[in-house]
């Protein structure tokens, strides 16, 4: 790239910066091309996916006027997202997005790898020497590729050896995960990093509810008033004064109707002993 080139892209990438509500910086280590390219056609086209070399990237912050707050981020190969869609629903697209990737030798195998006993899709031939090679029990059988009993290739934190690189790829089995990450999230001037990005907005509404309801039974059971639970406490000293004032017999406005049918049941109640005697 030309120097006029690179003034060029910028000032060009400064207003960009500028006229969006919200910057992010995407680390690229080990995330692949084609991961990459489906992050950037998923949120489209409400956001820009912007590749470039660190030093470009740090001009065009000082001319957006936010270099203070990202610069510090814009650490090894970086990608550069402008949008201005919410910073948990975007982070949640970028780090839901997974590729499967096959083993390479001398990569530490991320779980135990287990090759399953059945039939495959590999044609006979020199197939069945690298998969023997790599350990497995390899038959042919009605002209077809067997494994002739299940086996765990390969144990977790071990290192992959290039035999058993080779086999696994041969059986499509993919044991490796690629993912994108954001490592700050600049929106409206706040700044988001990923611990606060990362945090699951449906698990923590339900943490909240739940201890908002276990608040509330403990501000019940010891009788603490609160905004929350003053309704229960008048509804319980009403019904309370109610039971006492007819209990005592009190002639109150608020229960006259209860104590004249209470007398009225009452008297209902002698008649019918009267009649009997009678």
């Amino acid at each position: 790239m030309l120097k006029s080139e690179k003034i060029k892209f910028v000032n060009e990438l400064g207003n960009e910066i500028s006229n969006y509500k919200g910057v992010a910086i995407m680390p690229l280590n080990g995330v692949p091309d084609r991961l990459l390219q489906s992050i950037r056609n998923q949120l489209k086209p409400g956001a820009k996916i912007v590749v470039a070399r660190k030093n470009l990237l740090l001009k065009a912050f000082e001319k957006s006027g936010k270099a203070e707050k990202l610069k510090n981020y814009v650490d090894g190969d970086v990608a550069l997202l402008l949008t201005n869609d919410d910073p948990f629903s975007v982070y949640k697209k970028i780090t839901g997005k997974v590729l499967k990737l096959g083993a390479k030798p001398s990569q530490i195998a991320p779980q135990d790898i287990f090759i399953d006993a059945g039939e495959t899709t590999i044609a006979p031939g020199p197939a069945v020497t690298d998969l023997k090679a790599a350990g497995l029990d390899v038959q042919i059988q009605k002209g077809k590729v067997i494994i002739a009993k299940g086996k765990k290739l390969v144990q977790k934190g071990t290192k992959i050896s290039t035999a058993v690189a080779k086999a696994l790829k041969m059986l499509e089995i993919t044991p490796f995960e690629a993912r994108a990450g954001v490592s700050a999230f600049l929106y409206d001037n706040l700044m988001f990093t990923s611990d606060i990005l990362s945090i699951d907005s449906e698990k923590t509404s339900n943490d909240i509810a739940a201890g908002f309801a276990a608040a509330y039974a403990l501000t019940v059971d010891i009788e603490y008033v609160t905004k929350y639970n003053v309704n229960v406490f008048i509804s319980k000293a009403y019904a309370e004064a109610v039971k006492l004032g007819l209990d005592a017999e009190i002639y109150d406005t608020g229960i006259t109707d209860l104590l004249l049918a209470k007398a009225s049941a009452q008297a209902g109640a002698l008649n019918g002993k009267v009649n009997v005697n009678a």
